[in-house]
């Protein structure tokens, strides 16, 4: 019998608990694929760009389409926009009898501008900040999907987690919505146009040349999802779980839930909503046992509106997720059940962590223990992959930020794909939330200024609302250094912003990146965190300013929300070597070579508004209540190649574009995972024209001691002295054979090194990333091959530059190929790159669903070649 016909209440309440019961044993499991659908769409798509406009379409056209997409987070009803009642002029691009066969076959994510070719010399249309690469232009997207007979009376949304940009949604001729910010993920309601059967999609986007400073990639960059739910269902964003108190003996959590009703006829729906409590693996993505719920609820929602409840529940001995190494990540996941008339109509999950933070004058403290933040700033992109977002490279960006010593993340300066998130809940690393780099003032012709009246609003709170569940994120920052950081207008702009962020997330306090604020700005007053973007330090060779600020707002939390800004080339060492432990860097000043365009690695070399890590050191070292920094940055990325505006990529980054570390990976190392037994010397020590000449010799270590031997000589034994983070002996005169040191800690042998005049370059060496045997044949794993340009005793020829052939044979292909040398203008995806200071590296993808072996095989004139094996799993 029907649950619908049950009268009596005693029965009803036995079938629901029978049904909850049900849904315990599955995890939630079944009962979600029973009420609510997210499929991927990202295969089987065509598409085509255009350099010129091919449809005279533009934003200012389609925007009254587009701005009732934002209705949901804007908090002023009568600002919420209102459809036209007539569609745009016709494309036939968006009609299901337009013939695609022409257009590109691909699958998403999709960077349409990362292959390049790159654009070489001046007055060209893309120059260095932007990256050299064809952002420009319109891209139209096609694609079918089918409904099925059992989604009649279903709610189609359609899902997009990023779009570069000015996306605009058709469906069967009609415009569903969209989102012009390029960085934020959106939802589209495709319910109204759906037909029976087959539908057709089509999205246009348009990016515009001068929209970014950095390489901002081009084309639904991140994934597509088609969710299909009943119209009583839990709404967009839908699900806040809040630590109220935590402690290792109790937690006490709040949960809000939105209850959407999406249907625009019938009667007020009556909804129960049950939530329980799971652990939660978030390698697998797997719900486990249940160890508590919340409270029940019920919400009575009326057609076309969206009611709330509110529940609170206390567990005993929990388990808390904090930043590792201090501590663990420990998630769980919230199953949220609705129920109406006794019958289960929507399912949904919400990860979470259990943790508390404190914001304090003297820093920040989680679950009641003082956390440094070793932070780094991430632009988006992953290297030669460009903007199209992949987990296993994001994995291993992050996993080797990890290794280093790194604890925090920011995502300089925009919202980040949500995947990176649940990559940052489960390993433990903390995320410094941004999402936007302009406000009312341009900082390019074309950037976000363009749209922020009408959008900011609505964009921070999406943002907010997609993001707050992950325990990663410690704080939000809405801006970076905004022009408006002076002004009575900025302060009344940071205030409108902040108070939005305060209204969705009570949890947790933000900031802005500030560069040029003093502390007596009124801007200053109104952020909740001091976060300083290199004053802190003290910019160039500038006195710090922390005190200022302690001085002005001794209870707020400070820190730096960018520091250092060194510059280097992997491998590249230029003399003479400055006697300080700081200098700015020019084109064509020390540390610079203006023929190379390539950048001193002995990590002294400073943009002017920058300083050397050691200075940095210093001024956090002296101001003990300094909560931490973000360096900029973690990776080096595409665009803004400073000092040289004719590269393609930045010089900025600790690890290189292909991922080769660079020396400065250790310099952080030594301070930031202390308890490694390392040292690292620089610079190599093949110098066949500098025999006789001064030659610098640099140590990075965790010890506190160390002794340097040169071909058997002492150089004498140092300690570190207060305030000073490396090893140097200046005075040593170059002699081929070997530099070895011997590392101390308490006076006790902590570690050693040795570097060596190698012989000449005799073959090449493969290996993978973590020494990976294997890669899934899911269209998404990568493998990444690195090569080595090595002399007959295995060591790597620092020096050796030749030409490498990539192949492979077996069912994968090779994706990229790069060598983190930010002057190489070859395209990625070719199968030829040039050997950087010794090393190369190849991307690798197995052809999905494929079995067996791939082979990559590496060749170069005159060397060995070598092979390497992967089993396609």
């Amino acid at each position: 019998m029907s649950l619908r016909c049950v009268a009596s209440n005693a029965v009803r309440q036995l079938l629901l608990a029978v049904v909850l019961f049900l849904g315990y044993l599955s995890a939630g499991v079944l009962a979600q694929a029973a009420v609510r659908e997210r499929i991927s769409l990202n295969a089987d798509w065509r598409f085509q760009r255009f350099t010129s406009n091919p449809d005279n379409l533009s934003y200012n056209t389609l925007k009254p389409w587009l701005m009732p997409s934002a209705n949901d987070f804007i908090n002023d009803a009568s600002r919420r926009a209102k459809r036209p009642s007539n569609e745009p002029p016709s494309v036939n691009y968006t009609q299901a009898n337009f013939n695609d066969n022409s257009w590109e076959a691909l699958s998403l994510p999709h960077d349409w501008a990362v292959k390049g070719p790159f654009y070489v010399g001046d007055n060209v249309p893309v120059g260095g900040n932007m990256g050299r690469l064809p952002i420009q232009g319109v891209g139209w997207y096609r694609r079918k999907f089918t409904l099925n007979p059992g989604d009649e009376g279903k709610s189609v949304y359609l899902e997009v987690d990023g779009a570069m940009s000015y996306a605009a949604v058709w469906i069967n001729g009609k415009v569903a919505g969209g989102w012009p910010y390029g960085y934020a993920s959106f939802r589209v309601d495709l319910t109204p146009y759906l037909q029976s059967g087959s539908n057709q999609l089509a999205i246009r986007l348009d990016q515009a040349l001068e929209s970014s400073r950095w390489y901002p990639g081009a084309g639904i960059y991140r994934n597509v999802w088609l969710t299909k739910v009943n119209p009583t269902h839990v709404g967009q964003f839908g699900t806040f779980v809040k630590t109220r108190s935590s402690s290792a003996q109790t937690a006490t959590l709040d949960l809000t839930v939105q209850v959407e009703n999406s249907a625009t006829t019938g009667a007020t729906a009556q909804v129960e909503v049950v939530t329980d409590i799971h652990s939660y693996d978030a390698v697998s993505g797997k719900a486990g046992s249940k160890i508590g719920g919340f409270s029940n609820a019920t919400v009575s929602v009326g057609p076309g509106t969206i009611g709330s409840v509110n529940a609170s529940t206390t567990l005993q001995n929990p388990k808390l997720w904090g930043p590792r190494p201090a501590q663990e990540p420990n998630m769980h996941v919230a199953i949220t059940r609705l129920y109406s008339e006794g019958q289960l109509i929507d399912t949904y999950e919400t990860p979470f962590g259990i943790r508390s933070l404190e914001y304090l004058g003297d820093g920040l403290r989680v679950n009641g223990q003082r956390v440094y933040i070793q932070g780094v700033c991430q632009h988006h992109d992953l290297g030669s992959l460009g903007a199209a977002f992949n987990i296993p490279a994001a994995a291993r960006q992050l996993e080797m930020l990890q290794e280093m010593g790194t604890n925090a993340i920011r995502t300089s300066h925009n919202p980040p794909a949500p995947e990176l998130l649940d990559l940052a809940d489960k390993m433990g690393l903390f995320v410094l939330d941004e999402i936007f780099d302009t406000w009312g003032s341009h900082k390019t012709p074309n950037d976000f200024q363009t749209i922020f009246a009408d959008w900011s609003e609505p964009d921070l709170r999406a943002f907010v609302r997609r993001d707050r569940n992950h325990p990663s994120i410690w704080a939000w920052s809405f801006g970076n250094e905004v022009a408006e950081q002076g002004s009575s207008s900025g302060a009344a702009t940071a205030e409108r912003l902040r108070n939005i962020v305060r209204q969705e997330d009570t949890t947790r306090q933000s900031t802005v990146g500030m560069n040029n604020a003093g502390p007596d700005t009124a801007f200053v007053s109104i952020v909740d965190l001091i976060g300083l973007n290199y004053q802190g330090e003290g910019k160039g060779n500038g006195a710090p300013t922390f005190e200022n600020f302690r001085g002005r707002f001794p209870n707020k939390l400070i820190f730096s929300t960018e520091s250092s800004s060194v510059v280097s080339s992997r491998g590249t060492y230029l003399f003479p070597v400055v006697n300080s432990n700081n200098a700015i860097v020019r084109a064509n000043g020390p540390g610079a070579d203006p023929t190379t365009r390539q950048v001193s690695s002995y990590d002294l070399y400073a943009v002017e508004w920058g300083a050397s890590p050691d200075k940095v050191f210093v001024a956090q070292d002296r101001y003990s209540y300094v909560a931490g920094e973000f360096v900029w940055t973690g990776w080096d990325y595409l665009g803004e190649p400073t000092p040289y505006d004719s590269s393609r990529s930045s010089y900025f980054g600790i690890i290189d574009l292909a991922g080769f570390p660079k020396d400065r990976f250790y310099l952080y190392q030594a301070r930031w995972n202390p308890t490694v037994k390392m040292a690292h010397i620089l610079p190599h020590w093949n110098w066949p024209n500098r025999v006789g000449q001064v030659t610098p010799v640099h140590v990075y270590s965790s010890g506190d001691e160390a002794e340097l031997f040169v071909n058997g000589k002492s150089q004498g034994r140092q300690k570190k002295a207060q305030y000073t983070y490396r090893f140097r002996w200046d005075n040593v005169t170059y002699q081929p054979g070997e530099v070895h040191v011997v590392a101390y800690k308490d006076g006790i042998e902590w570690a050693n090194a040795t570097v060596r005049t190698t012989g000449a370059a005799s073959q090449l060496r493969l290996s993978t990333y973590r020494d990976r045997a294997s890669i899934k044949a899911d269209g998404d794993d990568l493998s990444f091959v690195s090569v080595a340009v090595v002399d007959d005793k295995g060591d790597v020829v620092p020096t050796a530059e030749p030409n490498i052939t990539f192949s492979i044979s077996g069912p994968g292909d090779i994706v990229t190929t790069d060598n983190g040398d930010s002057t190489d203008m070859v395209a990625f995806p070719s199968k030829q790159r040039k050997a950087f200071r010794g090393l190369a590296l190849a991307i690798v993808r197995a052809k999905a669903g494929a079995s067996g072996a791939v082979t990559v095989t590496a060749t170069a004139d005159g060397l060995k070649t070598a092979e390497i094996s992967l089993q396609v799993e």
